[in-house]
């Protein structure tokens, strides 16, 4: 497996990365997970503004500039032939003392690797996480953090419970988004998704929905899944029918021309 590590191709098998990087001790970094269609990164301007936007609210030093980082990617997709796929970008503040204040002169890790198509397409069934919720008055829930604990103790919960997925509320009670994804309902014949207000992550693909296909960004709650005529889960990877949140049908229950209609755009 070849992998990009500080501006070089390598083997995965000889990559180093220091023991005292912030990114394994504390989680201090971001990342960004960017879909490959045809020997390409799909949406990577939008990806790369993210990432940038992220690194500035952390005072994070982006140490590669957009043109760099769209090279190394297309090194990367080249070295390893792979035309069909998923790349993900790590970045981490580096190495430092102990203690939580960064230090001031940060030598950033940036690790860029890929792996073969992830596209999520199978329907869910879900559950509404009880043992953690998405906290909107933290700058991180619009972030792509390498803290992903919550994201990992509801899906933990929904395995538990019989689920595929876990949807998240935030500390209002409201619905924000799944353990992965953003969450889309139909309803009455408009499309809604939670806003960033609400502790929904600023998706690529969310965006591009809102841009592209008239939805609007709406608080909703869990009585708004029984009102849904359709439920779509969607990150960068795919789009998904949500099909039943603890154990109750969405709609019919069964995917829908909602879903049908975006799955028809070759540019979403």
């Amino acid at each position: 497996m070849t992998i990009w590590l500080n501006g070089q191709l390598m083997p995965a098998a000889e990559a180093r990365i220091d023991p005292a990087d912030r990114g394994f001790t504390l989680g201090d970094g971001l990342f960004e997970t960017i879909r490959i269609k045809d020997g390409a990164p799909r949406h990577l301007p939008r990806h790369l503004a993210r990432l940038t936007a992220g690194a500035a609210l952390l005072r994070l030093p982006l140490p590669y500039d957009t043109a760099t980082l769209s090279e190394a990617m297309a090194a990367l997709i080249g070295a390893t032939g792979l035309q069909d796929g998923v790349l993900r970008l790590t970045l981490s503040r580096g190495t430092g003392a102990r203690g939580v204040l960064p230090p001031p002169d940060a030598r950033p890790t940036v690790m860029m690797t890929v792996a073969p198509a992830a596209n999520m397409t199978a329907p869910v069934a879900a559950v509404i996480a009880r043992s953690t919720r998405r906290n909107e008055h933290s700058p991180l829930s619009r972030l792509k953090s390498l803290n992903y604990l919550d994201s990992i103790l509801a899906r933990q919960e929904a395995a538990e419970r019989g689920a595929d997925e876990a949807l998240l509320l935030n500390g209002a009670g409201r619905l924000a988004e799944s353990s992965i994804a953003n969450l889309f309902l139909s309803v009455g014949g408009r499309l809604l998704t939670p806003p960033v207000a609400d502790g929904a992550l600023p998706g690529i693909r969310r965006a591009l929905i809102l841009e592209r296909h008239g939805a609007e960004e709406s608080p909703l709650t869990p009585d708004d899944l029984a009102r849904a005529d359709e439920a779509i889960l969607t990150n960068s990877l795919g789009l998904r029918p949500l099909l039943s949140v603890d154990g109750i049908p969405v709609g019919i229950g069964s995917a829908g021309p909602v879903l049908a209609r975006l799955l028809a755009d070759p540019d979403l």
